[in-house]
């Protein structure tokens, strides 16, 4: 049953195209379990051009896998509507074509889509032809669901059935080419190999003629093995327009050649390039479509993963900058984005320093190009700058330059910016280039909104990370005391790590630093807590081992999967000494008056919210006048690779080497050398200046 099912989905499909005139046609099934549309029959198109299509993400946004989303068919005029609507689809599809995907519905159910493509130079679809296909769809449906009620389900083979496409309209196409092979040509079928040469055409490709029948021109003439080339012959074949090029043998002489695609294939013609025939069209007058998007589609994998890996809004802007302006020959580019009712320039590159500093701040209700591209979502192409001067003749800086193109910056939710190429000379904007750049701008659209995301994410981030930390630290009579703090690099992670200086008067003061496991928000609102708490308990005149247990108590009855490290030093002024307390935190270091380092070897202790038996023990160590004690985390010294103790000793030795720094260069000295650590880090200084000196302090 399925067999026959499929051969009467084949008969459906070739009588579709034929019926419509579209010169390829595909049905694509569902494969549920794997979340993808599969292709289970092409008409008008060898297997290698098909290859790369045959299977399609259900999830990704194309026009076929929308028509089954939607179960509504999808029609597109041309490559530029492509590009509006699926951008990334266009730049994985470069060809000038109009598309027609329809879903194949029976009993409220989707069995699968046909796909039908035609020249970019088609007229539309008319009533009878939409019609037509609405039977012919859902007779396919038809076809489907029934085989699946008996029992013999039609299901797609891992490759496609390659239906013969029908026969050339020409008349009689041999006498089409009796009267046309007057110089060199030649005729490629689908599959790309020559079945027919002239001897002229062997003579100027330098060949015999036995060498190059059956065989692919590219493959036998090394000169012309380049991708541009052979994309010369898929883009005929996609578009059914004719391209050309130009290229050079071995011995300098150039060639022109100028293809002419068919419904069974590609008829080439070659003549020297310095010899037009009169009154026909040179290959220079063929537009360069295929050579010209291949090397263009390479620059624009660049940019596709420039923009990856840019994070924020300015990284974005500068991957455009870098990536866009080589690819698109354009003098000025600038990214303009609307920003609480204004106009905010984001990026712009080789534009007179005039026209961004113009519009930076503008508001949006002022009349402009860009912002009627902003207000209707309509790209706007201008071969010269006079309709802007025109219409817009308040604005004397679009005078600045000769074209421009403003593309909308369009996601789900709108437009919400522009992308403006600017052109030293007039330029007249083509249809395929249309297409590209209304694709491109759709790629930036959605790569700038999640950079806009991002950075919004950020400034939540680093607000909520700086609310808990302290804004400032106290001033405590015979203490100089200095902290700093720096963020993950990756700015999303809000680190647990958290410092703090507790002011006990006359009993002196506490320093506290620590680390919550993991980067999160729920790190660092553990943190907060915990700082509260040992605020708390510091302050009812607990020792150090108290206050860790307290707070080893506080993340027990929390409940909560995050444990912490801590280090906690009592500082007693009076009597010289520090009391210190350790929950799993990397040992302080203390730099002596005659200038030698210490990594202090204290009792470990468990990390808090490990075990409700944890026990905690305090040392005692004199901190004499002019002796500074380190408390820092492990961004400061974890490094990939390198011992975490040989670190340890490492910073010990910066610290002896830093003789009398002020503390606040010092501390900024040390940090800086951590900068490249992926995790945050805090460091804390405290130097004991005797009783009768004034206090010191400073947190960043």
């Amino acid at each position: 049953m399925a067999r026959e099912a499929a051969a009467r989905l084949d008969l459906l499909l070739e009588r579709a195209a034929r019926d419509v005139g579209a010169h390829i046609g595909l049905i694509y099934l569902p494969v549920p379990e794997r979340q993808v549309l599969q292709m289970a029959a092409v008409v008008g198109a060898p297997m290698r051009l098909a290859r790369p299509w045959t299977r399609l993400a259900m999830a990704a946004p194309a026009p076929v896998q929308e028509s089954v989303r939607t179960q509504r068919p999808v029609w597109l005029a041309d490559q530029q509507e492509l590009a509006r609507r699926f951008p990334r689809a266009s730049l994985a599809f470069p060809y000038s074509l109009a598309h027609y995907a329809a879903p194949l519905m029976a009993d409220r159910a989707c069995w699968g889509a046909l796909n039908l493509l035609w020249p970019g130079s088609h007229p539309g679809l008319s009533a009878t032809d939409r019609a037509l296909l609405d039977g012919i769809v859902g007779q396919m449906a038809e076809v489907l669901r029934d085989a699946a009620a008996q029992g013999g389900p039609v299901r797609p083979k891992d490759e496609p059935r390659v239906l013969s496409p029908a026969p050339s309209r020409h008349a009689d196409p041999a006498a089409v080419r009796a009267e046309r092979f007057t110089e060199g040509f030649a005729a490629l079928d689908l599959d790309g190999r020559t079945v027919f040469l002239t001897e002229r055409a062997a003579v100027l490709l330098g060949r015999d003629r036995d060498e190059l029948l059956n065989a692919e021109p590219w493959e036998a003439l090394p000169w012309l093995n380049d991708p541009a080339y052979e994309n010369a012959f898929v883009a005929a074949l996609f578009s059914r327009r004719p391209t050309g090029f130009a290229a050079s043998r071995p011995d300098g002489v150039r060639l022109s050649f100028v293809l002419y695609p068919e419904a069974t294939g590609v008829t080439v013609r070659v003549r020297p390039a310095e010899a037009p025939a009169g009154g026909q069209e040179t290959a220079e007058e063929v537009p360069h479509t295929a050579p010209v998007r291949a090397g263009t589609f390479f620059h624009l994998l660049h940019l596709a993963a420039a923009l990856t890996e840019a994070a924020g809004v300015g990284d974005v802007a500068e991957s455009i900058m870098d990536q866009m302006r080589p690819v698109l020959d354009a003098q000025g580019l600038a990214v303009l984005v609307a920003e609480e009712g204004r106009l905010k320039v984001v990026g712009s590159r080789g534009f007179p320093p005039e026209i961004p500093e113009y519009f930076d701040g503008v508001p949006m209700a002022t009349a402009s190009e860009g912002t009627r591209t902003m207000e209707t979502g309509v790209p706007g192409f201008h071969p010269t700058n006079a309709e802007l001067v025109r219409v817009f003749p308040q604005h004397r800086v679009y005078r600045g330059m000769a074209a421009f193109a403003f593309l909308p910056l369009t996601v789900s939710g709108g437009t919400f910016g522009c992308l403006v190429l600017g052109y030293d000379e007039e330029r007249p904007f083509p249809p395929d280039e249309r297409a590209e750049l209304t694709s491109l701008a759709g790629m930036i659209a959605q790569a700038l909104e999640r950079a806009r995301l991002y950075d919004a994410n950020v400034r939540v981030a680093r607000g909520l990370q700086d609310g808990l930390l302290p804004h400032h630290l106290p001033r405590v009579p015979g203490l100089a005391v200095v902290a700093r703090y720096r963020p993950a690099t990756h700015a999303l992670e809000v680190g647990g790590d958290f410092y703090d200086l507790i002011d006990f008067g006359d009993r002196g003061a506490a320093a506290v630093i620590g680390d919550v496991q993991g980067h999160s928000v729920q790190a660092a609102a553990l943190m907060g807590q915990i700082r509260t708490a040992m605020h708390s308990h510091a302050r009812t005149g607990a020792p150090p081992e108290e206050v860790l247990a307290r707070t080893n108590q506080l993340l027990l009855e929390l409940d909560t999967d995050l444990f912490c490290s801590c280090l906690y030093a009592h500082v007693d002024v009076s009597r010289h000494s520090v009391l210190l307390a350790s929950a799993g935190h990397l040992p302080p270091i203390l730099r002596h008056r005659d200038g030698h380092a210490e990594v202090l070897d204290l009792p470990p202790g468990l990390l808090l919210g490990v075990s409700e038996e944890a026990r905690f023990e305090s040392v005692e160590m004199p901190l004499p006048r002019g002796a500074l004690l380190a408390l820092y985390t492990d961004g400061l010294v974890e490094r990939p690779g390198v011992d975490l103790g040989l670190s340890i000793d490492l910073l010990a030795d910066r610290l002896a080497e830093a003789g009398e720094k002020p503390l606040d260069v010092l501390a900024d000295g040390v940090v800086e050398q951590a900068r490249d650590t992926a995790d945050d880090t805090a460091l804390v200084l405290v130097q004991c200046l005797g009783s009768g000196e004034g206090p010191r302090a400073s947190a960043e």
